[in-house]
Formats: C-alpha cells, sequence, structure tokens
C-alpha cells in the first residue's frame, strides 16, 4: 500500500513539469524543493522552491525585522528566475514512477502524465531521451518564485517548462540566476531593524515646545547579506548603511528640525541627539513642534523613515549600486496646551 508521503513524492516533479494546478514539497536529489505549479499568463508558471542560500553579515539564521521599500517606483527585487534544478536521470526515473499510478476516481492519469512527459522530454520535442547522454553535463534549469514576492502578478512572468543548459555555458534566458539576480534577491532580505524613535518628552507633548527625536547608534549600523546558489560558484554581497532619518509630524501645524525634516546619520552612527537636563532651551538637531494641541482621545500619528544606501559586489566582480530603500514606522503623538496658573 503506498503511503501519503509516498504520494506526495511520486506528484512532485511531474505536476511542477505539466500546465497544470498542483501542490508539492517533496526533495530532489539536487536538493532542491518543489514548490506550487501555478497557471501563469501562457497558461502555466512551472515553479520550483529557490536552492538560493542567504547569510547575514556572514551569521546565516538572523532575525529580520522589516522589509526595505525602493525609492525608485520603477524597480523592484526580482520575482522569479531561472535556476538550475532536474538532472536527465530524475525526470526519466519520475516518469517511470507516473506509469505505475493510478487514482481510482482518474483511471489512466499515469499513463497520460507519462506520455505528455515524454513528448516534450523523450520524443525529440524538443528533447530526446530525457537528455541522459548528457548526464553530469548540465541541467534542466527551471523557474524560480522570490519567496517574498510570491503573491506578486511578476512572480508569474517565468513561465517557461524547464529546459537543457549545458555545464559551463550561459543560459540565453534573460531572467537566469545571475549575480546581479542574486544581490537583488539579497536585497530583499535585508534584516533592517524596526524604526522605533526615541522622543522626550515622553508620553505627551506640548504646544510650541520642541520634541527632541533621536535613533540608538547601536542599532542601526551597516548590515549585509550574501545570497549564493550552492554548485554554481555564484554568489553576491548586498550591503546596506542607514543615511538619514526623515520625520513627518502626522500634521501640518508643526515644524520640524531640520526644516526638512531629514535628519542626517552622525560620525559615530547615532541620528538625533538625546535630550538631557539644560537643553530645554536649544533646537534639537532632530525633533519637531507642534503648533496646535489634539483634541480628547486623539493623536497625530509621527512617521520615521530610515533611508538606507545599497550597493553590492559579487565573486565575479561585478557590483555596483542598487535603488535606496526606506524602512519606517508610525506612532501616535499626543500634544496639550502649555498649562498656566493663575493667582
Amino acid at each position: 500500500m503506498r503511503t501519503r508521503a509516498g504520494v506526495a513524492t511520486a506528484l512532485a516533479l511531474p505536476l511542477a513539469l505539466l500546465p497544470t494546478m498542483a501542490q508539492a514539497g517533496s526533495k530532489t536529489d539536487q536538493g532542491a524543493s518543489l514548490g506550487d505549479a501555478q497557471g501563469g499568463k501562457k497558461g502555466q508558471n512551472i515553479t520550483v522552491r529557490t536552492k538560493v542560500q542567504t547569510t547575514v553579515d556572514g551569521a546565516p539564521g538572523s532575525t529580520k525585522s522589516g522589509s526595505l521599500s525602493s525609492t525608485d517606483s520603477n524597480w523592484t527585487p526580482p520575482a522569479c528566475w531561472y535556476e538550475p534544478a532536474f538532472s536527465p536521470k530524475e525526470i526519466q526515473s519520475t516518469v517511470k514512477t507516473w506509469r505505475n499510478f493510478d487514482i481510482s476516481f482518474f483511471y489512466g492519469i499515469g499513463d497520460f502524465i507519462g506520455d505528455s512527459l515524454d513528448q516534450r522530454y523523450k520524443n525529440g520535442h524538443p528533447y530526446k531521451n530525457y537528455n541522459l547522454d548528457k548526464q553530469g553535463e548540465g541541467m534542466f534549469w527551471a523557474a524560480a518564485v522570490n519567496p517574498n514576492r510570491k503573491d506578486e502578478p511578476e512572480a508569474l512572468s517565468c513561465d517557461k517548462p524547464p529546459f537543457w543548459v549545458d555545464e559551463g555555458d550561459p543560459p540565453k534566458e534573460p531572467l537566469a540566476v545571475s549575480p546581479q539576480v542574486l544581490a537583488e534577491y539579497a536585497y530583499d532580505e535585508l534584516p533592517v531593524p524596526d524604526t522605533e524613535i526615541k522622543m522626550a518628552p515622553t508620553g505627551k507633548s506640548t504646544v510650541n515646545l520642541p520634541t527632541w527625536i533621536w535613533l540608538d547608534k547601536a542599532k542601526f549600523k551597516k548590515l549585509s547579506v550574501t545570497a549564493s546558489l550552492p554548485g554554481t560558484g555564484l554568489s553576491a554581497t548586498t550591503t546596506a548603511e542607514p543615511v538619514s532619518l526623515h520625520i513627518e509630524p502626522g500634521t501640518g501645524d508643526a515644524e520640524t528640525y531640520p526644516a526638512s525634516g531629514e535628519c542626517a546619520i552622525n560620525e559615530d552612527g547615532s541620528i538625533g541627539e538625546p535630550y538631557a537636563k539644560g537643553k530645554a532651551g536649544k533646537t534639537p538637531p532632530c525633533g519637531v513642534s507642534y503648533l496646535r494641541s489634539t483634541g480628547d482621545g486623539e493623536s497625530y500619528p509621527l512617521s520615521a523613515t530610515v533611508t538606507w544606501k545599497i550597493n553590492w559586489t559579487s565573486t565575479n566582480g561585478d557590483g555596483g549600486d542598487l535603488p535606496d530603500g526606506t524602512f519606517g514606522t508610525t506612532q501616535d503623538v499626543t500634544v496639550q496646551e502649555i498649562q498656566s496658573v493663575n493667582r
């Protein structure tokens, strides 16, 4: 009797190779995990779970706090690409497995799927005998989806079924994995910290009195992510460095310090300056003054957004800049009137 796990393993590859709607999650002998095969713009979107690995600052397993948004509205990290996925023997053995498989309510499905696969990978349309004569001389490449962007329409743009690439030959497919693709994927994996600003006074701000704002230098520092594809020698490192904090008071009845609301990073890596006794009459290097109080139970949504400068390098010498990234948070600020005592 076949177990459920055995059935899932048998289903994995053929359903990923056919233009059907299916789910699978087994491991291939190359270590790839098959993801969902979904309908794309041409009726199919054949995908595998990517084998790309990432490390943060050289240490894997770092906790990701937030995702960067590109300051270039015309650019986003790639939603999908093609990467080495299947050997000739793997496709051949899976077709044989299918021909011995049937489902009670869909008699003959095994032969049907086997015939469909053989048309492409055995009978010369376009491959002959699964390319077994090239075993060890190349791989079938398949579409992989960026897990951070799997729900975006662009994730369906890699809609070609697995295709053969000889070992050492660069694939002619523009969306094939490359150092730049890895660098752009690493952009999505940068674990930028939450933008939780410190403010003084805490609690309630007061009309016309400056509120000091700053960020801890120990938290906001340069970080990097390296993305690599095992067995290919392809690797790229993407580095992000904080450069400024932008303040939006949440109302037009406010003044920011500086007037632009853009607080530059200090030489020691901090942003702004902590408030201390004796600074009440000074203008903060980073802060805000509210000109109107909030009503009872109301608040202003103050947003604080850090801008990160991004660049990348790779094992083949390629590299350059990527669009700046931003990540921010919003917090509610209550503003009270100055209280005075009449004698």
